[in-house]
């Protein structure tokens, strides 16, 4: 089902007129039509399969690599609680069965599954079993680093913290395996 544009700006009017503003006003006037379109975006991987993104995979031998490792996938995310957005960046590795898939194809995924009403540990477990249903790969990690405006805006009001969540299947499960793409994830970023 396609976003009702027409019922969330009628929404938005009626939240502007509950928090004591004149929906008609110039500043405003068009915020509920702004508003429909954001959320048309913000909220459009509903509609989609993030899997069928993954069908195009190309047979590899024994020859390939280790390891597939794809670092600082900028996403955003709209959080479920509060509404309000949640940024940061993705690092998704993978250690590849039979067959591998196009390097764009894994920041389609997670753009996919982001734009969903969503909770930041949920988005990473959804993304690693996405890819493992997906690739069928001997192992999945991803780590996820984002900073939340319902944590930086209101209540605590933490605006330099940030959130980190891993999820990792296979052989990516064990530790040591763990930490060694952990380090790679680091050398991407210098020390301050």
């Amino acid at each position: 089902m396609a976003v009702d544009r027409e019922r969330i700006g009628r929404a938005v009017t009626e939240i502007l007129a509950a928090i004591g503003e004149d929906p008609e006003r110039v500043g405003l006037a068009a915020t509920p039509h702004r508003v429909a379109d954001a959320y048309a975006e913000f909220f459009g991987g509903l509609d989609q399969d993030p899997l069928t993104l993954l069908r195009d995979t190309v047979p590899v031998g024994p020859a390939t690599g280790e390891l597939v490792l794809l670092r600082d996938i900028a996403f955003r995310s709209i959080c479920e609680h509060h509404l309000l957005p949640f940024l940061g960046t993705a690092h998704v590795a993978y250690l590849p069965g039979d067959r591998v898939v196009g390097l764009g194809r894994l920041p389609a995924v997670i753009e996919v599954l982001a734009a969903r009403p969503q909770l930041q540990e949920r988005l990473t477990e959804e993304i690693a079993g996405a890819l493992e249903t997906g690739l069928a790969p001997r192992g999945v990690l991803v780590v996820l680093d984002a900073v939340h405006g319902c944590v930086g805006t209101r209540g605590p009001r933490q605006s330099n913290s940030s959130t980190v969540t891993m999820a990792s299947r296979g052989e990516l499960s064990d530790p040591v395996n763990r930490a060694e793409i952990i380090s790679l994830i680091a050398a991407g970023h210098p020390a301050p």
